[in-house]
């Protein structure tokens, strides 16, 4: 977690924080040009028993955000935190981040030809109000029906191990994926750029004129 005793207030904007350890999701808010930091929340990820995917993307998105404020020091000034969290299912199962070549090819091998959806849950937490957005995006995603021997070659060019679904629709992985739909592009890679832009509006954030 990084040292915010030394933060001041901006003038003309209120700070911005991005709690997540992710590099996918620090690449898609540099899209907007704007300043952040990145914090990494300690929070403990695993489901609640009987929790719907979607309750745990985003109790876990507000959690993270939560988390990282709580570390902002008295004289830190008005700080906007983003969390967010991506839960991906697959027949009424959530589906982790594989970890292992052997877990990623067990996963596409199960969803060829299936829809899986995923569920990219979004918070801003306002630091001066203790108010939070918060925003499920779901994403729709009809993987191809492709050979054992096609998926084991993707997963060994792109080692997509860290991402729920075991494949990266920015990169190779697109040539996986029959169909996607969403009303928000960003979405599956891990932050959706849509819901946190009028987030990011609705809170006073001068977005345009930061850029």
């Amino acid at each position: 977690m990084p040292d915010f005793s030394d933060r001041l207030p901006s003038a003309g904007r209120p700070a911005l924080i991005l709690a997540s350890s992710s590099p996918y999701r620090r690449e898609l808010l540099e899209r907007l040009r704007i300043p952040f930091d990145v914090a990494v929340p300690a929070i403990d990820e695993t489901p609640l028993p009987g929790e719907t995917p979607e309750a745990t993307a985003l109790r876990l998105a507000e959690a993270k955000a939560r988390a990282v404020a709580a570390t902002l020091p008295a004289n830190a000034g008005r700080t906007l935190v983003i969390g967010s969290d991506q839960v991906a299912t697959f027949d009424g199962k959530q589906i982790g981040k594989p970890g292992t070549h052997e877990r990623a090819l067990a996963q596409l091998q199960a969803m060829r030809g299936r829809e899986v959806l995923f569920h990219s849950a979004l918070c801003l937490f306002d630091s001066a109000s203790a108010e939070a957005q918060s925003v499920d995006v779901v994403t729709h995603v009809r993987f191809r029906r492709l050979p054992d021997a096609t998926l084991d070659a993707y997963l060994r060019a792109e080692t997509p191990y860290d991402v729920a679904g075991s494949a990266k629709s920015e990169g190779l992985g697109i040539a996986l994926l029959e169909a996607i739909q969403s009303d928000d592009p960003t979405a599956l890679i891990g932050l959706p750029l849509i819901a946190l832009t009028r987030m990011l509006l609705a809170a006073g954030y001068p977005l345009l004129e930061a850029a």
